[in-house]
């Protein structure tokens, strides 16, 4: 073995650093990266790679990951030094302004719990009725329409945009502009003037929507920050529009492409999608969602964070100061904690994945996906039992190079 790779905690095999993220294979396009779960069989933390030649440690099995994710040890902050951008764009807008999902507690929590009574489970429950009128005019108007149809832009896209433009007060007419910079926002090719820009957009907009619910406030969680933390001064106005941007961005990029990648991996699995449709019992069709966010894992750039203290792992020293990553994606095929991890199966009890990430900075917005994506997919083949790829599977567009993985496109007919 190399001295080197001794040093690093690199596999046996190894003569070098890896680069990350890892390129997905085109046979196996819903698997993580082959070289990911090669890493992963092999040692439980080594070194990678990242664009701008750092080296932070990769974390590579699930029990490790959810341990050291709830650790106080570390950090969340994005202003860090060693804090392991995932691209050049994330690291030039790091300066513009930071949301709490880049911060540690106590701020984190101060600045979540303004608006965390807005994302619980039973108020997301509250909006399932919506949520399935949303679904059903998508699904009318789909199927009204001419075909095939890219399943992206008639259905996958509008739902959450939809629902998350309702829930902040956000105008849907304004959605070609907010999912036009949303995509340069998590894409990791862009350069980072373009990728700044986008987020001034973005902020600038949000900001101005601030100060007019602030004149005239409605029933919306923009209003909502506007009235009681803005105007009481617990939140200058341009963190409420930084806040505001998260939560548009964030809801809905991430299950626009789970809607589309999982319909697209159902489709791919006949006899998955056979027991998911044929039933309507809606505790599969949950259990289903579930299996779903724990095979696909869409976040393929790993959860970034730095390390407060020395810590040892495996006999590994991380030292304080060093960039770590969290291959989520990883994670949910460790054959240790899910049997067969490979295998998409839509009665496996997957409950305990790492789609949502782990411990304090878990996803807010996790209730709210998980009953977009039951009344997304128990409705759609329910009306559309026909619908299948109108291409071949190496003709759709896959998203390697974004932050959250999925498809740009899904042509489908039925």
């Amino acid at each position: 073995m190399h001295a080197e790779s001794v040093e690093l905690g690199l596999p046996a095999s190894a003569g070098a650093i890896p680069d990350y993220p890892m390129a997905r294979t085109a046979r196996c396009p819903f698997d993580p990266p082959p070289e990911l779960r090669a890493v992963q069989s092999e040692t439980a933390i080594t070194k990678v790679r990242l664009w701008d030649g750092s080296t932070p440690w990769l974390v590579t099995r699930y029990a490790d990951q959810r341990a050291l994710l709830a650790d106080p040890r570390i950090s969340a902050d994005i202003t860090l030094a060693g804090y392991p951008h995932p691209s050049a764009g994330l690291a030039a807008r790091t300066g513009q302004t930071r949301s709490f999902v880049g911060m540690d507690d106590p701020e984190h929590a101060r600045l979540r719990r303004m608006v965390t009574a807005l994302f619980t489970v039973k108020r997301a429950e509250t909006l399932r009725p919506v949520i399935q009128r949303i679904t059903d005019c998508l699904i009318d108007d789909m199927l009204s329409g001419p075909k095939p149809v890219d399943l992206v832009e008639a259905f996958a896209l509008p739902v959450p945009s939809k629902v998350i433009c309702e829930l902040l007060g956000v105008p849907y007419a304004d959605h070609g502009f907010f999912q036009h910079n949303s995509r340069i926002l998590v894409s990791r090719d862009q350069a980072p003037e373009r990728s700044a820009a986008a987020q001034s957009e973005l902020i600038g907009y949000l900001d101005r929507l601030v100060a007019t619910k602030l004149a005239n406030p409605t029933q919306d969680l923009l209003s909502k920050l506007a009235v009681e933390q803005v105007a009481t001064g617990n939140l200058p106005q341009r963190e409420a529009a930084a806040m505001g941007m998260l939560l548009l961005v964030a809801g809905h990029e991430t299950t626009a492409n789970m809607i589309a990648l999982g319909t697209l991996a159902l489709l791919e699995h006949p006899g998955q999608l056979a027991a998911l449709r044929d039933c309507d019992d809606p505790t599969l069709i949950a259990g289903a969602v579930e299996e779903l966010l724990r095979y696909l894992t869409i976040l393929q750039s790993g959860r970034r964070r730095v390390a407060l203290a020395d810590i040892d792992l495996h006999g590994q020293l991380i030292h304080a100061g060093d960039g770590v990553i969290f291959p989520s994606d990883a994670g949910n095929r460790d054959e240790e904690v899910f049997t067969d991890p490979d295998r998409l199966d839509v009665q496996r009890d997957a409950r305990g994945h790492l789609a949502f990430g782990f411990g304090v900075h878990q996803c807010l917005g996790q209730a709210l996906a998980r009953v977009e994506l039951q009344v997304a997919y128990g409705t759609l083949f329910r009306r559309v039992p026909g619908l299948r790829l109108a291409v071949d599977l190496d003709q759709v567009p896959f998203k390697h190079d974004g932050l959250v993985y999925g498809v740009y496109e899904l042509p489908v007919t039925w």
